[in-house]
C-alpha cells in the first residue's frame, strides 16, 4: 500500500455510521451543494443496532417499535436515499496538519478535508481490565457488543451457563442474547442497591427469563484454567462471599465515549462523560467540529442518539451558511449526585437542546428528585420532577430550567436533591 493520501473533499465527513452520524447525513445530504461523506470503521453501517437482535428501537425517532436490525437497516437505506455516500472499513485514525483527517482503507490511505466535522464515534463498554476484576485469565469473559457480535454477526456459540455483571437496560438484552446462542443466565449482579433498568424491563426479566438479580453485590474474581468455571461474588452489604459456577461472564454498561479524535484535536473534555465539550447546538470549542450521539453522553438509546444527528445537521447547516454562534455563554457543570450533564455549554441565542431536555447521569438513586439550578451562589431555578434519578441510565432534565440564568452570571451548577 502506498504512503501517499489521497485527497477527499467532501463538504461535510461525518464520522460514525451509527444512528447519530445516519440520521446527520439524512438531513444534511439534500441540502448541502457538496457531498456528505460517512466514515465507519466497521464492515457494515447501522452501529449498534445491527446486532441487537431484539425489539424497541425508533420509538423517538421514528415512531414505531422495531428490531434493532431492521432499524440499522432502515437508517442506512435512508441514509443512502439522501444521497448521502457511506464508506465503511475506512478507520480515521487522526488528524492531518492541515486539519483534514487521517483514515487508513483497505483500498489505501485517505486525507479529508472538510469545513464541517461531525464526531459520532459514540461509546464503548470498558473491558475487563479497566474494571480492575481479579482472577485468573480464562477464556469466556465477554463485554455485550462483543457478545452480540460473536453470536449474532459471527453465528458463534458461547457458554451454557452466564453470570451477568451490571443491571442496566443492555444487560437485559446481553440475557437476551445468550438465550439466543443457548446459554442460560443463571446470575445478574449489580453494585447499586436496586437494579438500574426500568422495572418495566427487570421484574419480568427476573419472572419470566427467571434470572436472579442480586443487589448489592459484585463480581470479586474470575476462577477458572484455559476457559471460565466460576466466579467470586461479593454481598456489599455483608462482606460475604461465594462461589457461582459458569462459564461465562459478561460485563455489561460501564461505558466510555470512543473519544481519540476528540483528544487528538486537542478539544476540552468533560471530566464527567470524558466526550467534548459542546453547547446545546452540539458545537465544540472548535469552529467546523460538531460532535453527537453517545460520545457525548454515554450512554443513551440508539433514538436519542438519532434525534442529537438532526440537531447537529442544523447547526452544520448554519457554519456553512456562515452565521457565527453568539459570544456570550456560560458553562453548566453537575453537582453530586450527578456526574455529568449534557451540553455542557449554555449560549445566548441557541436553539433549546434536542426534545429540550438536559442529559445527566446520578451516581445514586433519588425517587422523585428536585433539580436545583444555580448560579453565583444563588438558586435561580429549581424544580420537583415526578420520575426518579436511577444509576445506570440517563436522567432527562427540563432545559427551560436554565432560562433563568444570566449569560454574565458565571458558571452554572446543577444538582438534585
Amino acid at each position: 500500500m502506498s504512503t501517499a493520501r489521497t485527497p477527499l473533499e467532501p463538504e461535510v465527513v461525518i464520522v460514525g455510521a451509527g444512528p447519530a452520524g445516519l440520521r446527520a447525513a439524512q438531513e444534511l445530504a439534500p441540502t448541502v451543494s457538496g457531498e456528505v461523506l460517512v466514515l465507519d470503521r466497521e464492515q457494515r453501517a447501522g452501529g449498534i443496532p445491527r446486532h441487537c437482535a431484539h425489539t424497541g428501537f425508533g420509538i423517538r425517532d421514528r415512531h414505531r417499535m422495531l428490531g434493532g436490525p431492521a432499524y440499522a437497516e432502515r437508517m442506512v437505506r435512508d441514509t443512502e436515499e439522501a444521497g448521502a455516500v457511506i464508506r465503511t472499513s475506512a478507520m480515521v485514525t487522526g488528524w492531518s496538519s492541515s486539519g483534514g483527517l487521517e483514515v487508513t482503507t483497505p483500498d489505501g490511505l485517505l486525507e479529508v478535508r472538510a469545513p464541517a466535522v461531525v464526531l459520532a464515534t459514540g461509546a464503548r463498554e470498558r473491558p475487563r481490565t479497566a474494571r480492575l476484576i481479579p482472577g485468573d485469565r480464562a477464556a469466556g469473559v465477554y463485554t455485550t457488543g462483543f457478545l452480540q457480535n460473536l453470536v449474532h454477526l459471527r453465528h458463534r456459540g458461547v457458554g451454557r451457563r452466564a453470570v451477568i455483571v451490571g443491571s442496566e437496560l443492555v444487560s437485559w438484552s446481553a440475557v437476551l442474547t445468550l438465550r439466543h446462542a443457548g446459554c442460560r443466565t443463571v446470575l445478574m449482579t449489580s453494585e447499586h442497591p436496586r437494579p438500574e433498568a426500568y422495572s418495566l424491563f427487570s421484574a419480568p426479566g427476573r419472572h419470566l427469563l427467571r434470572v436472579p438479580v442480586r443487589t448489592p453485590a459484585r463480581v470479586s474474581r474470575v476462577l477458572g484454567g484455559s476457559r471460565v468455571e466460576g466466579v467470586e461474588v461479593e454481598d456489599l452489604d455483608t462482606g460475604a462471599r461465594h462461589v457461582v459456577e459458569c462459564d461465562t461472564v459478561v460485563l455489561t454498561g460501564d461505558w466510555i465515549p470512543d473519544n481519540e479524535l476528540v483528544r487528538s484535536a486537542g478539544l476540552e473534555l468533560d471530566p464527567g462523560t470524558l466526550g467534548p465539550v459542546v453547547d446545546a447546538e452540539l458545537r465544540t470549542a472548535r469552529p467546523g467540529i460538531f460532535a453527537a450521539g453517545n460520545l457525548l453522553h454515554p450512554v443513551d438509546t440508539a433514538d436519542i442518539a438519532a434525534l442529537d444527528g438532526r440537531q447537529v445537521a442544523a447547526s452544520v447547516l448554519d457554519h456553512l451558511a456562515g452565521r457565527t454562534p453568539g459570544e456570550r455563554r456560560v458553562r453548566v457543570v453537575a453537582d453530586a449526585p450527578l456526574r455529568w450533564i449534557s451540553p455542557m455549554v449554555r449560549r445566548v441565542g441557541d436553539r433549546a437542546p434536542a426534545r429540550n431536555r438536559l442529559l445527566a447521569w446520578a451516581d445514586r438513586y433519588v425517587p422523585a428528585p428536585r433539580v436545583v439550578v444555580s448560579q453565583g451562589g444563588r438558586v435561580v431555578a429549581q424544580r420537583r420532577l415526578l420520575w426518579p434519578a436511577v444509576p445506570g441510565r440517563v436522567f432527562r432534565i427540563p432545559g427551560d430550567l436554565l432560562n433563568a440564568a444570566r449569560p454574565d452570571g458565571g458558571e452554572v451548577r446543577v444538582s438534585i436533591r
